[in-house]
């Protein structure tokens, strides 16, 4: 089948390279090259960095809005977009510019999660199951019917960037099942149920701001979810310090107490309990375990941590 690949981020590459591996894709589509990096250096998506190693065309329009997308869509003879993460709101006459429209590979089964960051809230709130859905788009935020689905089971220790890595590839082999679905006729579109429909949006870096009078387990999901953007941070010794791989322990004591620091990490105590927090990382330092950041004078039993009063930097 002859396809347009429309996407962006990391967890969309997958997708591309298998596509164009089974298919013709006559045009991929990103998002324009952004300033990325202390120095603001003018980056290209990890799409497009990937379909000029395929040899494939690629268009970075700056809206969506205007019919330049459309035309060049239309004019490639395809029948087929694929929408992997590609970051836009697409119109109407984008939808339907193409014989069978466009479908939409998503990190999670639909209803539940509909929005910008479905793996980040998944995690955060503590899922035990999660998956990909491959849906046909509709001008609604992710209300299209749903062709097929793929569950998986969630880490208890596993962070939201790991989990969007371990389902990039699923996704990619779930497409390819749902073109070669269409292209057959084998399968047929469910509606969603629109009244059990949650929502996943985008994350604020305030989302990053750890409260430790929540219960353990909320508090070691959301340093999970918010790894790696925008990262989990606490007040400590007066400075901002970023927080990683946490899992609820047992413990007592007043929130935000360290309680002790081995060969774990950092036991802190929260409001039914405690956190093990195994590595730390100060501003301007290095990432390490919260052995090390002890050895160095960053931490100690009896050291209290707070939720950040102004926004997380």
């Amino acid at each position: 089948m002859r396809v347009v690949f429309m996407g962006s981020p990391e967890f969309a590459v997958p997708c591309l390279r298998a596509l164009a591996g089974a298919h013709e894709v006559t045009l991929v589509v990103s998002q324009p090259d952004k300033p990325a990096g202390r120095g603001g250096q003018l980056t290209a998506p990890a799409v497009k960095v990937a379909a000029l190693e395929l040899g494939l065309p690629v268009i970075q329009p700056r809206s969506a809005r205007t019919g330049e997308l459309r035309d060049a869509m239309r004019a490639t003879g395809a029948e087929l977009a694929v929408v992997v993460a590609y970051g836009k709101i697409l119109p109407k006459d984008v939808l339907e510019v193409l014989p069978r429209g466009c479908i939409n590979v998503h990190a999670s089964i639909l209803p539940r999660y509909r929005g910008a960051a479905p793996v980040q809230w998944s995690v955060i709130n503590n899922d035990a199951e999660t998956g990909v859905a491959i849906m046909q788009l509709d001008e609604g935020m992710d209300t299209g019917p749903v062709l097929l689905e793929r569950r998986v089971a969630v880490d208890p220790d596993e962070t939201s960037g790991e989990l969007l890595a371990r389902l990039a590839p699923i996704g990619a082999a779930a497409l390819l099942e749902a073109v070669d679905g269409l292209a057959n006729g084998a399968l047929v579109a469910q509606p969603q149920d629109h009244a059990r429909a949650t929502h996943a949006p985008m994350l604020a870096k305030t989302d990053g701001a750890i409260d430790f009078a929540q219960p353990a387990a909320a508090v070691a999901a959301r340093i999970r979810g918010v790894d790696p953007w925008p990262g989990a941070q606490a007040m400590l010794r007066g400075q901002l310090t970023k927080l990683f791989r946490a899992r609820p322990v047992d413990g007592a004591g007043a929130p935000g107490t360290v309680l002790a620091i081995d060969a774990t990490g950092a036991r802190i105590a929260t409001s039914d309990g405690a956190i093990v927090v195994r590595e730390l990382q100060a501003p301007g330092r290095k990432r390490m375990t919260a052995q090390q950041f002890a050895a160095g004078r960053g931490i100690a039993v009896g050291d209290v941590l707070t939720k950040p009063t102004a926004e997380p930097t």
